[in-house]
């Protein structure tokens, strides 16, 4: 934008000051210089009636519908024929830059002077991308990632973490990570969500291991209740036998236990896990999908900042081709040309700080939205492996109960055992089945 006011520059210089020189001279008034902006007839404290030059230093002027102040850089600025001063301690200033006095009216009874439209200029040009050495340091200040805007790492400043120590989702997943599959990328809200799905499926084969765990609890079961009814060794007899029948018998008692333990580990483990968050990969892909639309948004809106700078550079490069041409051949042709030139210059000025502002409006909305959905990742999955860990330990439970009730089953077995007394077993028998206590003895003749 430099070139469109060394363009006004060149126009009016000569003639207005030639033409306010008369007119001051004719009305008497003196040039006391602003100390501050260096405007004549300023002393730094405002609107002066007396001036000719509707001078003033406002706190606040709009620049956009959208945003409301916008802060400056630089010391003065000139306004729509008025001349504004701007000091570094928090002024604010409009971003439209200054239009030629209307007619023959001399520009500088209307407040324009040259040498402020100038210093507006580089004003305008730090703010809207020029390649000055204040707006490379200003470029240099963030980065932009795909679509989204960082602070430079050379000169960034330190960020202080939004839960410091905790190592949570919202601090660490804000750009995104090469894809290792692919050429692309992927972003860290992405790899979140893969954490969840992940974690979810993890969840399902945990549940599939216990529905296995089940069912061999149920052969179990099912084949000692099935062993305990075999025949084998059931003509024992004595203290012994009654011992061999417990051992069957304990069997059946067992296989009692192990079902009940089968169907405690499907009501109260194996069910939980499968059932807990039925619709969790649905909500999932709506928190997926209201993310992804918002990143959506976000790049839109940082294409239509890169076309509003490149069409303003286009407007810049215009009315720049028009001064030149005016420098060449005075005309009224070329001076409408001019004048239509710095009106679409003017506007794509305006509209590229419009396009900045809905940008930075859906950042900050992708921000907040990422920052609480993250959050609210990070209660899931905390909320998921302590379910986890709670059904486990009630696996280990059930699992002491089942090793206390088949202690209990072979208690009886135990205690029949420590009566075998082979002496008695050999007694009984005997008294049962024996043929004469008489011994045989000699033969005589």
């Amino acid at each position: 934008m430099i070139s469109v006011f060394i363009s006004e520059v060149m126009f009016f210089s000569v003639a207005a000051s030639k033409a306010a020189a008369e007119w001051l001279q004719s009305t008497g008034l003196t040039q006391d210089h602003c100390s501050k902006c260096s405007l004549p007839g300023c002393s730094g404290g405002g609107v002066r009636p007396e001036s000719v030059y509707f001078h003033s230093h406002p706190r606040s002027l709009e620049w956009s519908p959208l945003r409301q102040e916008k802060r400056a850089r630089l010391s003065s600025f000139l306004l729509a024929g008025k001349a504004t001063c701007h000091h570094r301690a928090g002024g604010t200033m409009s971003t439209r830059p200054p239009m030629r006095p209307p007619g023959n009216v001399p520009a500088v009874l209307l407040g324009f002077r040259p040498a402020l439209a100038l210093t507006g200029a580089l004003c305008l040009q730090q703010n809207l991308g020029s390649s000055s050495p204040s707006k490379r340091q200003s470029k240099e200040n963030t980065i932009t990632i795909n679509c989204v805007t960082f602070p430079h790492p050379d000169t960034m400043p330190e960020q202080q973490l939004l839960k410091p120590t905790e190592w949570s989702y919202c601090d660490y997943f804000w750009a995104d990570k090469k894809d290792p599959q692919g050429n692309g990328t992927v972003a860290g809200f992405e790899l979140l969500l893969q954490k969840q799905l992940k974690g979810k499926q993890m969840q399902k084969e945990m549940s599939e291991f216990i529905r296995e765990r089940i069912k061999i609890e149920e052969d179990y079961a099912k084949n000692l209740a099935k062993l305990s009814q075999n025949s084998l060794a059931s003509q024992e007899e004595g203290s012994l036998g009654e011992a061999w029948a417990q051992v069957k018998k304990s069997l059946a008692d067992e296989a009692e236990v192990h079902l009940k333990f089968s169907a405690k580990l499907h009501s109260e483990v194996e069910k939980p896990l499968m059932n807990f968050r039925e619709n969790f990969k649905k909500d999932m892909k709506k928190c997926d999908h209201h993310i992804a639309d918002l990143r959506k948004q976000l790049a839109s809106r940082y294409a239509s900042v890169e076309k509003a700078r490149k069409a303003l550079t286009e407007r810049q490069r215009d009315l720049e081709m028009k001064t030149q041409q005016l420098e060449i051949k005075l005309s009224n042709k070329t001076e409408e040309d001019i004048k239509k030139a710095r009106r679409k210059s003017t506007q794509a000025g305006d509209d590229l700080m419009r396009c900045v502002d809905l940008y930075n409006q859906a950042q900050s909305k992708w921000f907040e939205e990422m920052v609480t959905t993250t959050l609210e990742l990070e209660r899931l999955e905390v909320e998921r492996v302590e379910m986890i860990r709670q059904h486990l330990c009630q696996y280990t439970q059930l699992r002491h109960e089942t090793d206390m009730f088949n202690q209990s089953t072979v208690e009886p077995v135990d205690q029949l055992l420590r009566k075998v007394d082979p002496a008695k077993d050999r007694e009984l028998w005997v008294r049962e089945h024996k043929t004469g206590n008489i011994r045989p003895v000699d033969m005589e003749i």
